[in-house]
């Protein structure tokens, strides 16, 4: 061997001696032949009795895997494993010592192995606390939006209410965000189109925070937008200069929240009810639940006075929905305990003479006799039905009830019952699939004619989309009447009342209240009943009180009147003993 390459073999040597890793040359069955310091240095703690004969045997539990494995390579030469961890318990524990090593099997020729081991126990630890970080990432992350979701929002909440302020204009807000008639939406085009538009919805958030400028600072969170339910968002917003900023943001977001979204080829127009709670000095031992929990609370009363719209919370809308949430336990109870009843009021004929038909027809309303606060009025719990999904089911309670009372009373009194029976129809019936075919099933089941029933939708809802009209259609195909109830406190106007497939109009009580002291009230009557005349429909004045309020309608022409000028809502015995009563009532 010439120097040069004397030199070369010796600073392999000094490179394999001084190698950061292990190195070891070893027989097929595991015996060891060389290894380098290193080696020796991570085999001798893993070592019963110091014996290092056996790279395997040393490996313990791993032996018999690592010699099939040697034994199934069947190349005579090339790589059997690389990178192949093990975790590793030393015979002789001691502070620092590798918990797993990193393998590496090289096949030289038929008899011999070459091995590379490393320590790789603290590289092991940074990618299980990187892990541990992506995870903890990944569970305060909403999925389908990538916004933060209630568990990141809820932390980043109790960081605002924790935060010192540095002064009394110092103040944060929580928004709590909701889509109006969201089911609505599953419903019509899928729960896919139903994602698509959170998705829609989060990126506007983002943009329309994003575009305000304010950032997070070191220790302040800034504008954040995050999903914490299926159509539920929050913005998180800190160090505003004053509370008022907080509204000024919220009808912003409002405004751009509500401008048509283009979904499946359909263009959606969409309202949001939002909720706000201003976080201010005197917080700091606040818990972000209870926040968030006020913030839905506001949002649901801004929801129930018609959406598209924000409430600021105030303790008095806690407390009343504290009082509402037990009302809606005892009314769940109700349903199916029976507490629930029908009254009918009557709807009177009005003739050119004065006199009124008292058989024109009645309006089945619900009523509640709670076993504790005796009768409660429909005013106290038909929003508290409509809010825990009950609406439904007390609505279709009715209708089959008032149906077989109707059914009844034209056996009893036959010339004498009313011709037609008028039941409320709610926002989340007609929003059901399956309306018309429930409908058809209790107009069978009591023997109820349909030309004998007329449903009632108020204005708003009329006037709502393509799928209620459809709904609409669907129950005049069966034979019912329908009608515009509360009309001119919605949507529509005269002009349009021709798109709407309704056979009666009923003119709002607002109108009918004020028809004998204001001119313009009985201009509007006037012109309602004209225009509801020239298209075919009928016209029935509501809440007439007065014989001066009667007048005035029956000078108009108005069809048909209801009030308490001729009959309170009435139970069915009450109802048959009014409609035979000799006396008949007069309109002037």
């Amino acid at each position: 061997m010439n120097n040069d390459a004397e030199a070369a073999y010796e600073a392999l040597i000094q490179f394999l001696y001084r190698a950061p890793v292990a190195l070891i040359q070893l027989q097929q069955e595991g015996t060891i032949e060389m290894m380098n310091p290193m080696a020796s240095q991570l085999l001798m703690p893993l070592a019963p009795h110091g014996d290092l004969g056996n790279l395997f045997s040393v490996l313990g539990p791993y032996a018999d895997d690592l010699q099939r494995l040697c034994a199934g390579f069947a190349a005579s030469h090339g790589v059997i494993c690389e990178g192949r961890r093990f975790n590793i318990t030393s015979v002789q524990p001691q502070a620092g010592a590798p918990t797993v090593l990193s393998l590496g099997l090289l096949k030289v020729d038929d008899g011999r192995l070459m091995a590379v081991l490393a320590d790789v126990t603290q590289e092991v630890a940074r990618e299980q606390r990187q892990l541990a970080n992506r995870l903890a990432s990944a569970a305060r992350v909403d999925g389908l939006t990538q916004l933060p979701n209630r568990a990141g929002a809820l932390a980043m909440l109790q960081r605002i209410v924790q935060r010192p302020r540095q002064a009394a204009a110092d103040a944060g807000a929580l928004l709590f965000i909701n889509l109006d008639r969201f089911k609505h939406i599953n419903d019509s085009y899928g729960n896919e189109a139903g994602d698509q538009m959170m998705v829609l919805v989060a990126e506007r958030l983002r943009s329309t925070l994003r575009a305000s400028g304010r950032s997070p600072g070191e220790d302040t969170v800034g504008e954040v937008a995050a999903r914490v339910g299926g159509d539920e968002f929050v913005v998180l917003l800190d160090r505003l200069a004053a509370p008022a900023v907080a509204e000024r943001i919220a009808a912003r977001l409002l405004d751009r929240l509500s401008k048509p979204y283009q979904l499946g080829g359909h263009e959606l127009a969409c309202s949001f009810s939002m909720g706000i709670v201003l976080l201010d000095a005197g917080m700091g031992h606040a818990d972000a639940d209870d926040l968030l929990r006020d913030a839905a609370i506001a949002m649901t009363v801004a929801k129930s006075d018609g959406g598209d719209r924000y409430v600021v919370f105030h303790q008095a809308m806690r407390d009343q929905a504290i009082q509402r949430g037990g009302l809606a336990a005892d009314l769940r109870n109700a349903v199916e305990r029976g507490e629930l009843f029908t009254v009918y009021q009557p709807v009177v004929g009005l003739q050119a003479d004065g006199q009124i038909d008292r058989a024109a027809g009645v309006e089945a309303l619900v009523r509640w006799r709670h076993p504790v606060r005796g009768l409660v009025g429909p005013v106290e719990f038909i929003g508290v039905a409509e809010e825990c999904g009950l609406i439904s089911a007390i609505g279709e309670q009715v209708l089959a009830v008032a149906c077989a009372d109707f059914v009844g009373w034209q056996r009893q009194l036959g010339a004498h019952a009313p011709r037609l029976l008028a039941v409320n129809l709610s926002r989340a019936q007609l929003a059901q699939p399956g309306l018309c075919d429930r409908v058809s099933a209790i107009l069978a089941a009591t023997g109820m004619p349909a030309e004998r029933l007329q449903l009632e939708i108020t204005e708003t809802l009329a006037a709502q989309g393509k799928d209620i009209q459809q709904q609409l259609l669907g129950l005049k195909a069966l034979g019912i009447k329908l009608a515009l109830d509360d009309f001119g406190t919605g949507y529509s106007s005269l002009s349009s009342l021709h798109l709407l497939p309704v056979d009666t109009v009923k003119i709002d009580r607002s109108f009918v209240s004020a028809a004998d002291t204001s001119r313009h009230h009985e201009v509007l009557i006037e012109a309602t009943v004209k225009v509801a005349r020239s298209l075919g429909m009928s016209t029935v004045a509501e809440g007439i009180e007065t014989v001066a309020q009667a007048a005035v309608v029956c000078r108009q022409g108005c069809d048909k009147g209801q009030g308490y000028l001729y009959s309170r809502p009435l139970e069915s015995a009450a109802l048959l003993a009014w409609l035979t009563a000799p006396e008949p009532v007069r309109a002037p």
